[in-house]
């Protein structure tokens, strides 16, 4: 159920992104710098792509800056929690080996005969 539902809300983003392509594909010029500085710079680099291009161009790099700015501020919080999962991993293997060193546990009643013996 939630398969299909996935899909279909997958199939109307798909439908409007298609949309927006289709009603924004007039070609535009796209400049590194402004005339002036460019200019002065020698730098004319300038190509023209459809206006959806430059749309979506935007919104995937305004992605992966927000991707990559919350990466660099929860490698705190990672690098915590690795260093607790190598302590637990640590206590877990040295709790094993304690138990290994001690034998086996008794059950309840044989432990208590034999104290009594």
């Amino acid at each position: 159920m939630f398969r299909y539902l996935r899909y279909l809300v997958l199939l109307l983003i798909a439908l409007c992104l298609l949309t927006l392509a289709f009603a924004n594909r007039a070609p535009v010029t796209v400049k590194a710098l402004p005339d002036d500085i460019a200019a002065l710079a020698a730098l004319q680099w300038q190509i023209e792509v459809p206006l959806f291009v430059v749309i979506f161009g935007g919104v995937a790099f305004g992605l992966l800056i927000g991707f990559v700015w919350e990466w660099l501020r929860e490698h705190r919080y990672r690098s915590t929690a690795s260093a607790k999962s190598r302590e637990a991993a640590r206590l877990q293997r040295e709790l094993a080996a304690m138990r290994d060193a001690k034998g086996a546990p008794q059950d309840d009643v044989l432990a208590l005969l034999e104290k009594k013996a």
